[in-house]
């Protein structure tokens, strides 16, 4: 086994770990109870720790980064076209850029990290980092949606002389657009 491929074994375990909701709220917990441990009743950073984790969801998002930074080092399915690949690739690394990204803005908000100017930056590269994410998620989709509807019609000319719908690979590509 490679280096490669136990960095993507133990991400992958990561992965699966950081997606149950009692492992990040384990999290949670810990970021939560280990600023109250350190603010020790008084007002400061740790207590402002300690409050947002205790109001906000976007706490639920720490190491989300990691999900994409799997699928990133993943390889990509077989059959598929180098401009498809390479867009899913740069979503991944933009979002996970993202997720990455957003856990300092949330650190700049609590306090921890005193740098307003710096923190708002990046959140301005975060978001940036998101809107790239997106529209690679849309034009991946418009291309695959392109390889099904090409796929279904060479099909439907090979078998243009009997009943399309009869045809089991027809239906196969029928369910996967679907």
């Amino acid at each position: 086994m490679n280096t490669l491929d136990a960095t993507r074994a133990e991400l992958g375990l990561l992965v699966l770990y950081l997606n149950k909701a009692e492992a990040r709220d384990k999290i949670r917990r810990a970021i939560q109870y280990g600023s109250k441990f350190l603010s020790n009743g008084e007002p400061g950073k740790a207590q402002n720790v300690d409050k947002t984790t205790s109001l906000a969801r976007k706490v639920f998002r720490l190491f989300k980064f990691v999900n994409d930074l799997h699928a990133l080092i993943s390889p990509s399915p077989q059959g598929t076209p180098l401009p498809l690949i390479l867009l899913g690739k740069s979503k991944n690394a933009l979002l996970s850029t993202f997720l990455f990204l957003d856990q300092f803005v949330w650190l700049g908000r609590t306090g921890v990290i005193d740098n307003k100017e710096r923190t708002e930056l990046v959140g301005r590269i975060s978001l940036y980092c998101w809107l790239g994410s997106s529209i690679c998620t849309s034009l991946v989709e418009l291309g695959e949606l392109g390889r099904l509807s090409g796929s279904t019609k060479k099909i439907e000319r090979e078998i243009k002389n009997s009943n399309k719908y009869d045809n089991e690979q027809y239906q196969a590509k029928l369910k996967k657009i679907k």
